[in-house]
C-alpha cells in the first residue's frame, strides 16, 4: 500500500469514527468528549482488535489488515455498503474481476450512442473524464467542445467552470455526489499519478471541493434524476443511468433519458438544432478527434 492510500484509510476511519456516538452502538457516555462521536478504544473494543493496532491502522502505519478484522471495523463504524467497498479498496482489498476489462471506446459504443438519439449519451472512464459523447451530449448545457480535451471532466467542469456549474438545478446536490463518486472511485487508483494531478488540482483551484473532499463521503452509485438549464431549450430534467462496459468497471455509458414530457419534447427540439447546423451535426465521437 502507498503512503498516500495509507493516508487516506487513516483519516476515512477517523472521520467514520467521529460520526458515530455512543449511544448508537450501546455504549455509556459518562464523561464529557473533547471530540466528537467513539473513541479509538471503543472502537476496538466494539471491532475485538488491540487498541494500539487499531491506533496505528488509524494513523496510517504500514501494517495488514485481514477480511475479517476490517469488516469487525466497519461494523463498528456502522458502514453502509458504498463506505464498506471504500474501505476494502483503500486497504488493497477490491472486489474480484473475473473477466477481462474493456479499456477502449470501439466503433459500436459508437453506433449505440447514435441510435440513442435525441437521447445525451456520453462514456466516461473512472475518473469521469468524458472520452465519447453523442451529439445532444455535447450541447446539452454547453458545447463541450469549447473546453480543451484536459478540462472536458465532469468534476472538473463543476467545480472550476462557472457557465457549467450555474446550469445544474440543484448544484449543491450534484456538487457533493460527483465528490464523493470521485473518491469512491480514487481508492483503487493512488498509484495512479494522473489521478493525484486532478485530484490536487481541485482541491487547490475550488474551496467549494476542498471542503467536500475534507468531508470523506463516499457513494458508489449515481443513477438518479437531475436538472439542466440548457441554453437553447430550458429546463431538462434527465434519468442518469450508468452502465460499466467492463467488469474491472474502468469504462461507462452513461444514458440520459427524459423525466417527463416536457424534457422529452425539448431534447427533441435540442436534437434537431444541433442536427441543422453543419458545424454541430458530428456523429458520436471520441473525445479528442
Amino acid at each position: 500500500m502507498h503512503d498516500p492510500q495509507r493516508r487516506e484509510l487513516a483519516a476515512f476511519l477517523r472521520s467514520r469514527r467521529e460520526r458515530v456516538t455512543p449511544a448508537e452502538v450501546g455504549l455509556p457516555s459518562f464523561s464529557r468528549r473533547r471530540t466528537p462521536g467513539l473513541r479509538r478504544e471503543e472502537v476496538a473494543l466494539l471491532s475485538g482488535v488491540g487498541v494500539t493496532w487499531y491506533t496505528w491502522l488509524e494513523q496510517g502505519r504500514s501494517i495488514n489488515a485481514s477480511e475479517q478484522v476490517l469488516t469487525a471495523i466497519a461494523r463498528a463504524l456502522r458502514l453502509d455498503p458504498d463506505e464498506l467497498a471504500h474501505l476494502f479498496a483503500l486497504a488493497g482489498m477490491p472486489a474480484v474481476v473475473e473477466s477481462p476489462a474493456c479499456t477502449v471506446v470501439t466503433d459500436s459504443h459508437l453506433e449505440i450512442m447514435e441510435h440513442l438519439l435525441p437521447m445525451p449519451v456520453c462514456i466516461q472512464n473512472a475518473r469521469f473524464d468524458v472520452v465519447a459523447y453523442n451529439r445532444t451530449y455535447r450541447h446539452l448545457i454547453d458545447d463541450i467542445e469549447k473546453w480543451p480535451v484536459a478540462d472536458r471532466n465532469c468534476a472538473v467542469l463543476c467545480f472550476l467552470e462557472p457557465r457549467w456549474a450555474a446550469a445544474y438545478e440543484k448544484h449543491d446536490q450534484v456538487s457533493a455526489s460527483i465528490v464523493a463518486r470521485l473518491r469512491s472511485s480514487m481508492a483503487e487508483h493512488f498509484d495512479d499519478p494522473g489521478w493525484l494531478a486532478m485530484v490536487d488540482r481541485l482541491r487547490r483551484e475550488s474551496p467549494e471541493f476542498e471542503r467536500l473532499w475534507n468531508r470523506h463521503d463516499v457513494q458508489r452509485t449515481d443513477n438518479e434524476v437531475k436538472g439542466f438549464r440548457n441554453p437553447h431549450v430550458g429546463l431538462l430534467r434527465l434519468h442518469f443511468t450508468r452502465l460499466w462496459l467492463d467488469a474491472a468497471r474502468t469504462v461507462r455509458m452513461t444514458t440520459c433519458t427524459p423525466a417527463d414530457e416536457e424534457t422529452r419534447r425539448r431534447l427533441a427540439d435540442l436534437d434537431a438544432a444541433v442536427a441543422a447546423d453543419p458545424a454541430t451535426a458530428n456523429r458520436p465521437r471520441l473525445t479528442a478527434a
